[in-house]
């Protein structure tokens, strides 16, 4: 008999058919639809599939009597509630490692994307503006580049960064073992420092409003930023401030507080570019994540150790 699996995110119906391959699923991807599947459900289900941004809260944890493992799919795990589950025995596991090379091309996607202006020069192509009447744009070769965040993506943001000779800085809490890139001790001093501010930390109660009104005014009129991390890393109403007063350049958002809907403040601003958190998201990525859950699962019900444990 399969094990009954509560998947809380959604997911396309070929992760679907594999996963359902292996387990007794009830989907229930919608938040509209979680509660009710939780009560109808809830007595037999042994594990969770969901992700950082949906998380399991406490309660909806002592919903559910017979769980043993909870998994995120990505690398984020900040909405689960960790401890509460800890505190039941529950295993948990997260995707850290399968979509990092997808994240670190969305974030030097964006970053050229805002740096060279790409939607505004494209808008005007088609409207039939040539590139006299419109003003030159930087270039990113050869630049500083601040990395907030030097775990697994954010490492390879910096390769990304290298193969365009550019400058590398980093902040973490502490220094990455065996990093070659400048260390910062803070996000402030880090900004101070760099051209491009490419945010690519984990989420959670540490990092909120970690890039405040100060840190980008360090980063300056030049300066630009990208966010491919969580939302709540970036003070919003003072990025939108910043934007419209000139005191950085540009800012290019995969994430955003307030998710699914993106920030009313900045989608008139023609100094953003905005895409809707797909950075981890690649028929490859999600494939990956997939497969890892998967194994993930197998070594819990065979009383082995995770692949990757949280």
């Amino acid at each position: 008999m399969k094990p009954s699996l509560l998947i809380l995110i959604p997911l396309d119906d070929m992760s679907r058919a594999r996963i359902e391959a292996e387990f007794d699923v009830v989907y229930a991807p919608d938040p509209a639809q979680q509660a009710a599947a939780i009560a109808t459900h809830g007595q037999a289900i042994r594990a969770v599939l969901t992700n950082g941004t949906r998380g399991l809260a406490a309660a909806e944890i002592d919903g559910l009597p017979q769980l043993e493992l909870v998994s995120a799919l990505g690398a984020g795990y900040e909405n689960l509630a960790v401890d509460h589950a800890r505190s039941r025995g529950i295993a948990l596991a997260n995707g850290a490692g399968t979509n990092d090379h997808c994240v670190a091309d969305h974030a030097f996607a964006l970053l050229l994307s805002i740096v060279r202006d790409v939607p505004q020069l494209d808008l005007a192509t088609r409207a039939g503006v040539w590139r006299d009447a419109l003003p030159m744009r930087p270039g990113v070769c050869g630049k500083r580049l601040g990395i907030v965040g030097l775990g697994n993506i954010g490492e390879k943001i910096a390769r990304r960064g290298a193969g365009f000779d550019m400058e590398i800085g980093y902040h973490n809490r502490q220094p990455r073992a065996g990093a070659t890139s400048r260390y910062f001790d803070s996000a402030l001093a880090l900004a101070q420092w760099s051209d491009f501010l490419v945010i690519a930390t984990p989420g959670g109660a540490g990092t909120y409003h970690l890039i405040d009104a100060q840190v980008l005014q360090a980063l300056g009129p030049a300066g630009f930023v990208v966010n491919v991390s969580r939302g709540s890393v970036v003070d919003t109403a003072a990025l939108a401030a910043a934007l419209m007063a000139g005191t950085i350049a540009g800012a290019a958002l995969d994430v955003y507080e307030g998710e699914p809907q993106p920030p009313a403040a900045l989608l008139d601003l023609t100094n953003v570019v905005l895409t809707p958190h797909v950075g981890g998201r690649s028929p490859e990525a999600i494939a990956a994540s997939v497969e890892n859950f998967l194994r993930n699962a197998k070594c819990h019900f065979a009383g082995e150790p995770l692949l990757t444990p949280v």
